[in-house]
């Protein structure tokens, strides 16, 4: 009988990346976390939750129209409630390392707080994750989304890598 090889599989190095955020109101919190998702523009994908790590030299872009039922790798934080007038807040922070030949840190956090108290958190685990692999940070820069709830909602953040 004939053997069968296993075909390898090429990841790609993302070259390019933005940040989206979105929240929204829902029937269920899954109709709400793809509400947010769709506020967000990246609804009629499918997301690949990645680690958190962005590639040296990735360039920043505008958000870029995703191809239906796109593979789209991405960072992400969401949170959702049923309770009525809670905020909820979803955050990524990327630090920026100053050696350009390094890569950078992308965190994501999300908490039942207003969106100041998740964004100072969130860069601070950015710093420190940074500070772990001896780099020193050229800048960070956070994508939050914070929702009042009215019956059943959520909120999304999050860094899309793209080639």
């Amino acid at each position: 009988p004939r053997k069968r090889r296993a075909k390898s599989m090429i990841y790609t190095v993302p070259s390019k990346y933005y940040l989206v955020r979105g929240c929204a109101e829902g029937f269920t919190t899954l109709n709400a976390f793809d509400s947010a998702l769709l506020n967000a523009g990246v609804g009629n994908t499918n997301l690949v939750r990645m680690s958190s790590i962005l590639p040296p030299k990735c360039e920043r872009i505008a958000p870029v129209k995703l191809p239906q039922g796109a593979l789209v790798p991405v960072a992400y934080s969401t949170i959702d409630s049923t309770r009525p007038g809670e905020v909820i807040t979803a955050a990524v922070a990327i630090a920026y390392p100053t050696d350009e030949d390094h890569c950078g840190l992308i965190m994501e956090y999300h908490e039942a707080a207003p969106k100041d108290v998740v964004e100072e958190k969130v860069c601070r685990m950015a710093e420190e994750g940074m500070h772990f692999r001896g780099q020193t940070i050229k800048r960070v820069e956070i994508a939050a989304a914070e929702h009042t709830v009215e019956n059943t909602g959520a909120a999304f953040a999050a860094v899309v890598l793209w080639n």
